[in-house]
């Protein structure tokens, strides 16, 4: 909302409420009318498609062309990234059973949006006493 509205423009909290129980009620609409698709082919997951498709017929038209977009560029990268995390594995083949568990946790945590924190000992010994 902020982005929309000039810098020194404020918004009451009433406001920002009510824009966010608008947003759950839209998604719950989508997302129910996706679910139905599924239901009817016999389906248990709600795919990126039926969000499309359920967008379209309730005439969200506009919105589900810029996300269909959005959906092949996301594809896109994801798949770019998993064949990359595929082909350090196979390098790392030789490596032992820790190493291999440390490369395919920190692999999950930067898919997931976890970012690892490394720490540093700030006595100026490596001794951790």
């Amino acid at each position: 909302m902020k982005r929309a509205l000039p810098e020194n423009a404020k918004i009451a909290k009433e406001a920002k409420e009510c824009v966010q129980e608008c947003v759950s009620e839209f998604i719950s609409f989508i997302t129910s009318e996706a679910s139905d698709r599924c239901q009817q082919e016999k389906r248990k997951t709600i795919n990126g498609e039926d969000i499309l498709w359920a967008m379209q017929s309730l005439g969200f038209e506009n919105y589900a062309d810029a996300l269909k977009i959005y959906l092949a560029k996301y594809r896109e990268t994801t798949k770019i990234e998993r064949s990359s995390a595929n082909s350090k594995e196979k390098e790392e083949e030789g490596a032992n059973v820790t190493d291999m568990y440390s490369t395919q946790q920190s692999q999950q945590h930067a898919t997931a949006g976890y970012y690892p924190v490394q720490h540093q000992n700030y006595l100026g010994d490596n001794n951790p006493s």
